[in-house]
């Protein structure tokens, strides 16, 4: 969603805010604002557009000199983009200043009561409503006037504040929206995200639901909603800081595509002990694996598709019956969960709003849940009982990729410890999976190392109107990524479907030229996908097929056909994506689309 940085210190503030907002463009590029305090007053600045147009405004922050000042960049949710509804946003006299992440869901009864009490406003947005609300409530006393509208608002929030009378101030809120508050020997710094202050700070505190902080040049305070100070622990970010930057690739998808190899060992490699595996994280014994007789796996976007795959592979290495739901679904639909049930929640950020609110709903019911997230100290890994981690650094490009492949390899783990504890793979099979396990990074490598191939097929098809992606089983949880790659950064109409249900309507639509990626990775499964390459190239398909090493007889049913090495097949998605991956990539760059922004998206959805 969108992003928010804030600083108060020593240095001039502009610059520092411009920086860090460009390390959080990935959250929302619809418009960009900045206001600093700047001779005696606040002065805000904003813009419809990418942040570079913000940044040509100010010239780089050096039109507004000061020494503290919040900025944004918006992912439109209410209003569309426009010069009137970017943020900052203020109340009449420009005196009180407020940026918003987040949904003020009872903005509308709100509105209207300011409005009978004479107040005006100027934009569609709900965040008008809070700066209106803080100046209702304003009396000279900051922290009162906040907690007071956090006690009326509903919804979600992250807030950067500053009060024109205080100059020497900035204050920051968080309710289901992130924040963190970082600081170094110069000052103090508001941000959705790491990236935005990892190149100024390490040293971060990430804040709780309706907490609030007051940051000065020289210290920071917390208080809950109700003014009682609070005392918090800070973390040290491990991340290094060259990781939020290109480092010379052309988009940040390509690079972070270059470093699943190192993200997949980095997440296996600390949990392999010899020759077993430790998850230390989960906090349960073996006992307790052995007595879970269901697990509900929870998720969005892409993060749902490892769980499809994950349901497969638990499945047929644990014999654990799974059901996936998408997260959105999962909350509303008053779901039953059996005793013995475990929940698992997956997402990079570890903020999806869905996601989030599976894991308390689960939790309420009295249910253990798991997370596996990417972001240390994020609110799934602080809520959920267990959090397993996947080691990717920061992912900046909005479409994941490395996230993606970590996310697999930890579901892979955790798979094959539920076997080994429940007695259902002897230690020869186990020691043979370990090694493919430990294979997967360079066999990684491997394919990407034939970029230039995919690139000079992909080509073909940058003016594709239509993309199917077939598979069966754990090829058809894989064509859900591949079709979803495909569509949100080249914008191409693509869909993914199980194979076998191509006789039930899906093939009615394959034209002559259309193309059809059939993924063929599952031996018990290869004959039949093969029936179903022969039925769309009836119909005039032009067929990529991607398969595994040595089933050369695919070859005569498909034009063109991509191999990845020979694995297990459970582990299959993390080398079949890959040429998924490329293809979906070079469309985009080939249709001259922002492959790191794709129009609409943002990084982090942490609204509804």
């Amino acid at each position: 969603m969108c992003g928010i940085v804030g600083y108060i210190g020593k240095k001039q503030a502009a610059p520092i805010i411009l920086d860090g907002l460009a390390k959080l463009e990935y959250r929302g590029y619809d418009s960009a604002g900045m206001a600093v305090y700047s001779e005696g007053k606040i002065v805000t600045c904003k813009a419809v557009g990418r942040l570079k147009v913000l940044e040509n405004l100010t010239r780089g922050g050096e039109s507004m000199p000061g020494f503290a000042g919040i900025g944004h960049t918006r992912w439109a949710t209410h209003g569309a983009p426009s010069d009137l509804n970017s943020h900052p946003h203020t109340n009449k006299e420009g005196t009180i200043v407020v940026v918003h992440n987040g949904i003020i869901e009872n903005y509308i009864p709100l509105k209207k009561k300011l409005q009978d009490k004479g107040y005006e406003f100027v934009s569609e947005t709900d965040t008008e409503v809070l700066a209106h609300l803080l100046d209702y409530y304003y009396k000279g006393n900051p922290l009162e006037a906040i907690t007071k509208v956090l006690h009326r608002v509903e919804g979600s929030y992250a807030l950067g504040i500053m009060f024109a009378d205080f100059p020497g101030e900035l204050y920051a809120a968080r309710k289901d929206s992130p924040l963190i508050v970082g600081q170094n020997a110069d000052g103090c710094f508001i941000a959705s995200d790491v990236p935005a202050i990892l190149k100024y700070t390490r040293t971060v505190y990430y804040m709780d639901n309706q907490e609030v902080v007051r940051l000065k040049e020289d210290g920071l305070q917390f208080f809950s909603v109700d003014e009682e100070p609070l005392t918090k622990q800070s973390v040290t970010i491990d991340w290094d800081a060259n990781a939020a930057e290109k480092a010379g690739y052309e988009h940040f998808m390509l690079k972070e595509m270059y470093e699943q190899p190192k993200t997949v060992t980095d997440t296996i490699s600390p949990r392999i002990k010899g020759n077993d595996i430790v998850i230390d994280e989960l906090n349960m014994t073996d006992e307790e694996l052995r007595t879970v007789r269901k697990i509900h796996i929870v998720a969005c976007g892409s993060a749902y598709h490892t769980g499809v795959t994950a349901k497969y592979v638990l499945e047929e290495l644990a014999r654990i019956p799974v059901e996936v739901d998408v997260a959105s679904e999962f909350r509303y639909r008053n779901p039953i969960l059996e005793e013995g049930s475990m929940v698992i929640v997956i997402s990079q950020s570890g903020e999806t709003a869905d996601t989030l609110a599976a894991l308390r709903e689960s939790k309420a019911r009295g249910f253990k849940v798991l997370g596996i997230v990417n972001v240390v100290g994020s609110s799934i890994a602080r809520e959920a009982d267990a959090c397993l981690y996947t080691w990717a650094g920061p992912e900046i490009a909005v479409a994941t990729t490395k996230a993606y492949s970590a996310q697999l390899a930890a579901l892979y783990l955790l798979a094959m410890k539920f076997a080994k504890v429940r007695g259902l793979v002897d230690d020869e099979k186990f020691a043979a999976l370990l090694n493919d396990l430990r294979c997967l990074p360079d066999q990684i490598e491997l394919l990407l190392g034939q970029k230039e191939k995919i690139q000079h097929f992909a080509n073909r098809y940058v003016g594709a109107r239509d993309i199917f992606f077939i598979g069966r089983g754990i090829d058809y949880a894989i064509s859900l990524e591949g079709s979803l790659k495909l569509k949100e950064i080249s914008y191409i109409h693509s869909e993914a479907y199980a194979a076998g249900e191509l006789k039930h309507g899906t093939i009615s639509l394959i034209e002559e030229g259309t193309l059809v990626v059939a993924l063929a990775t599952q031996p018990e499964l290869f004959q039949k996908t093969i029936s179903n390459i022969v039925e769309v190239k009836a119909r005039g398909a032009f067929v990529m097929a991607v398969t595994s090493e040595g089933n050369k007889a695919i070859e005569k049913v498909s034009d063109y056909v991509v191999y990845i090495p020979e694995t297990t097949p459970c582990f299959a998605n993390s080398l079949a994506i890959i040429p998924l991956q490329l293809f979906a990539y070079y469309v985009a760059v080939g249709r001259g689309c922002d492959v790191d922004k794709p129009r609409n998206l943002a990084k982090s959805v942490t609204v509804e």
